[in-house]
């Protein structure tokens, strides 16, 4: 039977006996069409399972609590676990991928889970995922598919996220200014943007300049008709990403972003660093499950809104997958955890919205009463929102994102700083993320 699926009677409804003990004991899949690396090995004692993800101390103290539970409930089975901020997790990951020692259970984000679904170093789950033993019947369609690379299941969303304005209530109510709006065209906000750096005398700006977003600017085009990627190939032509660069630079004359200097410092993404944090500007662009995070780090009532444009570019998006190790001697059991960690009801309890919104619609029906971080609640409340309007999901980015999100960033700042135009930033962009997707 599976862990506390729909409809949710109780919480801490334990992952099915007979499957974990058939994972144990190795008894053989039952699945047709299953591969020999979906049978368990045979196991004679306890098992640990390695685990490794990225994030910080919050996140830390409820995976621990979570997977403390699922050993309450199978004494046999216990956790190593490791874990670190998201500096530096790829190259600690890409390390161990070389010496084939990876953890058995990892965290990956869209970035890289094509990258590794192709270089075969996670585990093609949909064995389990066809017979239920993990079941994602209660996740969104889209959000099942997010998961998947060339038809395959390889990394389930550990929760679920929307690209969204983070925006300063407190100094929008002392600016008596109107705060912005789902829905609201990429042009109507950078309107209120200018409106805000004028009424506050220059001393905070209106947004943040998202020009060097990846996200933004996938939604920007997404917004048009448009996609970011076509396949292994860009989905857009030199004269979108000009005409991206040029609504931004229009922007920065009309003094709705700050200078250069500081949204460089905020370019990385660090909490810390956001400019709503710090005080720079009123808005920025941040993942919606960010929100407590940030709340925390200012004394200022923060709000959300969906990033511009219309709420259908936006789809079922994975904040973070889990996803197995090919080579894991436990894929069963892996299997099982991954299962827990999404589909439980006291699971969902403890992990509240650290990674998202839990990816199961019946977990987050279950702990919707449960929430009770005013941050958290401001997060659900937006999800809510946009469930019924959103588009379909894009696969996941192929091999090469990285480069070209890095590289996107480096010409949006060489326009900035005056070091090239948005023609000639655009020239060199394609050239360059062409070759790297090419790689």
């Amino acid at each position: 039977m599976p862990a506390a699926r729909f409809p949710l009677a109780r919480a801490g409804a334990e992952p099915g006996r007979r499957r974990v003990l058939a994972a144990l004991l190795g008894a053989p899949v039952l699945a047709a069409g299953c591969s020999e690396d979906q049978t368990a090995a045979v196991e004679t004692g306890p098992v640990e399972l390695s685990v490794f993800w990225y994030g910080g101390a919050k996140r830390a103290e409820l995976t621990e609590r979570v997977l403390r539970l699922y050993t309450d409930r199978n004494p046999r089975v216990s956790f190593r676990i490791t874990w670190q901020g998201a500096d530096g997790y790829y190259a600690r990951l890409a390390t161990q991928a070389a010496g084939g020692n990876v953890p058995d259970l990892i965290q990956l984000d869209d970035s890289m889970l094509t990258e590794y679904a192709r270089r075969e170093i996670v585990l093609d789950l949909s064995g389990y995922v066809a017979d239920h033993r993990l079941d994602l019947r209660t996740l969104p369609p889209g959000l099942v598919r997010y998961g998947q690379v060339d038809g395959r299941t390889v990394g389930v969303a550990a929760g679920q996220t929307a690209a969204a304005l983070v925006y300063d209530r407190t100094l929008l109510r002392r600016l008596r200014l109107p705060e912005p709006e789902t829905g609201m065209s990429w042009a109507e906000y950078v309107a209120w943007a200018r409106r805000v750096t004028r009424v506050g005398e220059g001393r905070v700006a209106g947004t943040m300049d998202a020009s060097g977003d990846t996200r933004a600017f996938w939604l920007w085009l997404r917004g048009q008709g448009g996609e970011l990627y076509r396949g292994r190939q860009l989905g857009f032509g030199a004269d979108a990403l000009t005409e991206w660069f040029e609504l931004w630079r229009r922007a920065r004359s009309g003094r709705a972003t700050p200078s250069a200097a500081l949204v460089e410092q905020a370019d990385g993404g660090e909490p810390v660093r956001q400019l709503v944090v710090t005080g720079a500007t009123a808005a920025s662009f941040v993942w919606s499950h960010q929100l407590p995070e940030l709340q925390r780090l200012t004394r200022a009532e923060l709000g959300l809104a969906a990033m511009p444009g219309p709420p259908e570019a936006q789809w079922h998006r994975a904040s973070m997958y889990w996803a197995a190790f090919r080579g894991t001697r436990h894929p069963a059991l892996v299997a099982d955890v991954i299962n827990f960690l999404t589909g439980n009801g006291e699971a969902g309890t403890v992990l509240g919205h650290e990674r998202g919104l839990s990816p199961s619609l019946a977990v987050r029906s279950y702990v919707a009463g449960s929430i009770t971080d005013a941050a958290q609640r401001r997060a659900a409340a937006l999800g809510t929102a946009l469930a019924d309007r959103l588009g379909p999901a894009p696969s996941p980015p192929p091999p090469g994102h990285p480069r070209v999100r890095a590289l996107l960033l480096a010409a949006a700042e060489s326009i900035r700083n005056g070091a090239a135009g948005p023609r000639t930033a655009t020239s060199r962009f394609m050239a360059q993320a062409d070759a790297a997707l090419a790689g």
